[in-house]
């Protein structure tokens, strides 16, 4: 996987701005890119005049807009698979995409606790973030709430990510190693609340089960 991960940076590196918006597309389709990791490598190219400006433009801002622009069309393509081809899809072809049927279970029994702007806050999770698209098309969630939700994570996500590589520069494999420790420790922790939300929500749905039984 850590091989797949450099071949896909090494893209970004021979490629410029086309490798980048390939790379964050399948990033989005549930290929291991490591886009926290990859964007503030982008940001830092841009600052070491790897990426160049486009005009008047910085090259970190425009790293910025290519990848958010690939960020929609990968979450697009996922979001459309799950819209119209459901979990058949999923049981069928999920393993060619590294997608479970019982990672989209509980990304949905997230969803559905937690409502619309989980797909807002996914955008700023580690591996959650490449697949989560799915079971929000599965769930058929409204496309103006989902592309709304998805443009404005991602915007956030891929400037603010940018921004920082473009700042360290020079000392961008410091600032890397340290999102790399983060983005572990959030994926952990965004684990360990879905695991809690469906406990929870088993737990009350057992009590409200219990009351009924009682009332008949």
């Amino acid at each position: 996987m850590e091989h797949l991960t450099q071949v896909l940076h090494d893209l970004v590196l021979r490629f410029g701005y086309l490798g980048l918006f390939l790379v964050v597309v399948l990033g989005n389709l549930g290929m291991p890119a490591a886009l926290e990791l990859l964007l503030p490598t982008a940001g830092g190219l841009a600052a070491q005049g790897h990426l160049a400006p486009v005009g008047p433009v910085p090259g970190w801002i425009v790293a910025a807009v290519v990848a958010t622009s690939a960020e929609l069309v990968g979450t697009s393509i996922l979001y459309a698979v799950g819209y119209y081809g459901g979990l058949p899809f999923v049981r069928r072809y999920g393993k060619y995409i590294r997608v479970h049927e019982h990672e989209v279970d509980r990304i949905h029994a997230f969803y559905a606790r937690y409502g619309r702007t989980t797909v807002f806050w996914s955008r700023f999770i580690p591996f959650v973030r490449g697949v989560s698209s799915l079971p929000a098309g599965i769930s058929r969630m409204q496309k103006r709430y989902f592309f709304s939700y998805t443009l404005l994570g991602s915007a956030i996500f891929c400037f603010g990510l940018a921004f920082l590589g473009n700042v360290a520069g020079q000392n961008l494999d410091a600032i890397l190693t340290i999102l790399h420790k983060a983005s572990v420790l959030i994926a952990v922790a965004f684990v360990l609340v879905v695991i809690a939300a469906i406990l929870t929500w088993r737990a009350n749905a057992k009590k409200r089960n219990a009351a009924r039984d009682v009332i008949v």
